[in-house]
């Protein structure tokens, strides 16, 4: 009778109570596994977002220019600048040969220049009106938070305030035997 009742509970291969215990509380072992198991294919798809395939000569090439606008004329406008405080009459004459560019030529220049730094300036203005919106939208809970917090100065009114509760109001009132106030109090007479 007894094998019987155990063939019940554990017959058949399986383990009826652990089955059951599983229902109520997560089996640890398993949810290691699960959790290592996440943990992989999210480390293999970083890593393939990561790998750089092979590239011939003329690809790596054409890159590396694509690259070099940007900081090539921060550093020419800083080495403007630097050679204005160095040599202020070289800087002087130079300036006045951008005087004679047409200004057509400059409108060319302005286009190029804004279609190339455009782009990511639109993406990037974007992504701050999202952010400035965002932050919009929690403007009546911070001021909430404000109000909340300005209440609890030691100089509002009411900020000592009991309430309701008669023992708060008495033991707001009652003197302390605080050996620290106590000794404050005496030393001040």
């Amino acid at each position: 009778m007894v094998m019987n009742l155990l063939k019940l509970i554990f017959g058949g291969g399986r383990n009826v109570v652990a089955e059951t215990a599983e229902v109520f509380m997560e089996n640890t072992e398993a949810g290691a596994q699960r959790r290592a198991d996440y943990a992989q294919s999210a480390l293999g798809q970083f890593g393939a977002e990561f790998q750089v395939e092979r590239k011939g000569r003329f690809d790596r090439f054409m890159d590396g220019l694509n690259r070099l606008p940007r900081p090539l004329i921060v550093i020419a406008i800083f080495s403007l600048f630097a050679s204005a405080m160095y040599d202020p009459l070289w800087f002087a004459e130079r300036m006045q040969g951008l005087v004679l560019v047409p200004d057509p030529l400059w409108w060319l220049a302005g286009t190029i220049v804004a279609f190339y730094f455009g782009g990511r300036f639109q993406m990037k203005s974007q992504e701050f009106s999202q952010a400035i919106t965002q932050s919009t939208a929690r403007l009546p809970q911070v001021l909430e938070s404000i109000s909340q917090i300005r209440a609890l100065r030691h100089d509002s009114p009411g900020a000592a305030e009991t309430g309701t509760d008669a023992g708060l109001s008495e033991a707001a009132i009652e003197p302390s035997d605080n050996e620290a106030v106590r000794a404050w109090r005496e030393g001040g007479k």
